[in-house]
């Protein structure tokens, strides 16, 4: 069976041309780099490697051209990369990236789709880590004098994200690191919005604690792990605030 307005959007999206500078070009084969059709292209294309390497009797997890090949053994991975690369040059008219593919062992880890996959458990690349923490930082940063509550509101669908793609990994520990970093951060943020001791002061006795209170910096880094800080901002309070907790996401399991 067939679909024709899938087709015709496929269609469409194909023949749509791209912007070059200032001016459109017509595509007259293949389709954008990163275009946001590529990934459905890609599994309509590819259904025919898909049903090949089935066929072989080859176990195999692909998400659009990023291709996962299971093995028993080195001699059998060394067959199937064999093969997987003739059906998808000669078949399929494509080129392999031989700097990327490789033969790799579960005990030392294979690298796919931003995971490393380990015999006993699965992890995220450092690099992924690296770059969501960048991310992050580039979202609290302590001069843009927004209100907290409109940093929390731009942080949540990105840690939502985060999360929810990498929960599959065993991650509990990386991600309770980078939210008491986070937290830290918002906590300095909050301090140099109130400007004067005095203000961070009554906030802690509206809370209902008891002076006296030591005098801190509201400017420097260091005070967002004073005790004070922790005292007027605790985990609680940033639940309250409606921060996404990335504390709470169930991780390691299959979904």
């Amino acid at each position: 069976m067939t679909d024709g307005s899938v087709l015709r959007l496929v269609r469409q999206f194909l023949e749509s041309g791209v912007m070059v500078g200032d001016s459109l070009e017509p595509t007259t084969k293949g389709s954008p780099q990163g275009g946001v059709i590529s990934p459905l292209i890609a599994n309509i294309y590819l259904d025919a490697f898909d049903q090949e390497m089935k066929r072989r009797n080859h176990r195999i997890v692909r998400y659009a051209d990023d291709i996962l090949i299971l093995c028993s053994s080195r001699s059998a991975a060394e067959n199937a990369n064999m093969r997987a690369t003739e059906i998808l040059e000669k078949r399929l008219k494509l080129r392999v990236n031989k700097e990327k593919s490789h033969i790799a062992h579960s005990d030392d880890g294979v690298k796919f789709l931003g995971v490393v996959i380990k015999s006993q458990y699965t992890q995220i690349q450092p690099k992924k880590l690296q770059r969501f923490k960048q991310k992050l930082k580039s979202l609290t940063k302590r001069n843009s004098g927004k209100p907290l509550l409109e940093i929390i509101k731009g942080l949540n669908p990105v840690l939502r994200g985060f999360s929810n793609y990498f929960r599959i990994a065993n991650c509990k520990r990386e991600l309770k690191v980078i939210a008491c970093w986070l937290r830290r951060r918002l906590r300095s943020i909050q301090l140099k919005l109130w400007k004067k001791p005095q203000r961070l002061h009554r906030w802690l006795k509206q809370q209902g604690n008891k002076p006296p209170f030591k005098y801190i910096s509201m400017t420097k880094w260091s005070s967002s792990r004073s005790p004070l800080a922790s005292l007027s901002m605790p985990n609680k309070w940033f639940d309250e605030q409606m921060l996404f907790n990335l504390e709470k996401v169930v991780v390691g399991a299959v979904f």
